[in-house]
């Protein structure tokens, strides 16, 4: 194993041969946790990437004990079918993993100008990589996500793609205000050099969120966001996620991301903490209205009862309610 230059947290434990680092224009970064045949699939997506761009692919093993991802993909990096960097996060957490890969691309890469990101649940456009790095010039972004279309284990399932539990958050590219999630992204190397490490906060190891408030202080730094409608990730969802207890679960989490976050923001604001409890009290109070507003549009008591969960998650945050779906990741 190859020590980084830092703690010894992050070790790279694959490298494949004749690896040009200095020509590399992209880094696509590819977390991974328990899952070696999902890992693969996510590889082979990527070797399927229609794009001119010499770009790396990072898999970040985030098990050191078995090191099941790790051991899937070698064979992939020492036969040179796979261009890039296999690393083990030796930190359990989704933050630390995602760390563990940014800071390498920022020290082994050293010319790339965008940094992307996809989860090992995920597989890629042929065109994904390429719409990606093209919409941060075009749009003059610093930041782009994209949409995790999901793919349901039960077909029967579909009629839950709808739901904001899934559902992306723009339907048109273009310029965008905000952005929550890491599933579907690319980075500037501006931005992750000016943020610099740690990159996440390692707060939200567990809960998720680390994403989130990293694009929130990336907007309050002034860095541009962007969103490619075209530039499609596939997200497999298996039955457990679609079951009321998960969806409550993880709509309840969202609003405790949301008021933490929130409180980061305004840290050092008069008058901060009283300023987001009273919002998150006004929330919960129309939250009801804004609900059967939703029940009348769309007919889904499980898609309006969706802004009490995320309301009462932003009240429970106050009395440190966290819910850290990351620790037991089988039940995930």
């Amino acid at each position: 194993m190859i020590p980084l230059p830092s703690d010894g947290s992050v070790s790279i434990v694959g490298r494949s041969p004749q690896l040009a680092a200095e020509t590399i224009d992209a880094v696509v970064t590819l977390p991974t946790f328990k899952r070696p045949q999902q890992v693969l699939e996510t590889l082979a997506s990527l070797k399927a990437q229609r794009t001119g761009r010499r770009f790396a692919v990072i898999v970040m093993e985030n098990e050191a004990e078995a090191l099941a991802g790790a051991k899937a993909v070698l064979p992939l990096y020492e036969r040179g079918e796979v261009e890039g960097l296999v690393v083990v996060a030796h930190e359990r957490g989704n933050c630390s993993a995602y760390n563990a890969g940014w800071q390498t691309a920022i020290v082994q890469f050293p010319n790339f100008r965008h940094l992307l990101v996809i989860d090992d649940d995920e597989t890629a456009d042929p065109q994904w990589l390429e719409r990606m790095c093209k919409a941060a010039e075009t749009l003059g972004a610093d930041i782009v996500g994209g949409p995790q279309i999901p793919h349901f284990a039960d077909p029967a399932h579909a009629k839950w793609a709808d739901h904001p539990v899934f559902a992306p958050p723009y339907r048109m590219s273009g310029r965008v205000p905000a952005l929550y999630s890491s599933g579907n992204l690319l980075v500037g190397r501006n931005v992750l050099t000016a943020m610099g490490p740690p990159f996440l906060d390692l707060r939200f190891n567990f809960m998720g969120g680390g994403d989130s408030d990293f694009l929130s202080r990336a907007v309050q730094r002034g860095f541009v966001l962007g969103w490619c409608a075209e530039a499609e990730v596939r997200e497999s969802v298996p039955a457990r996620r679609v079951e009321a207890d998960w969806i409550r679960a993880r709509s309840l989490r969202n609003g405790v991301i949301s008021t933490l976050v929130e409180k980061k923001k305004r840290a050092g604001s008069p008058l901060a903490g009283t300023r987001v409890l009273l919002k998150s009290l006004a929330l919960l109070a129309a939250s009801p209205f804004r609900g059967l507003t939703r029940l009348a549009l769309t007919r889904s008591p499980a898609v309006a009862i969706y802004p009490i969960h995320v309301a009462l998650g932003r009240v429970l945050a106050e009395f440190g309610y966290a819910n850290e779906q990351y620790r037991q990741p089988e039940k995930n």
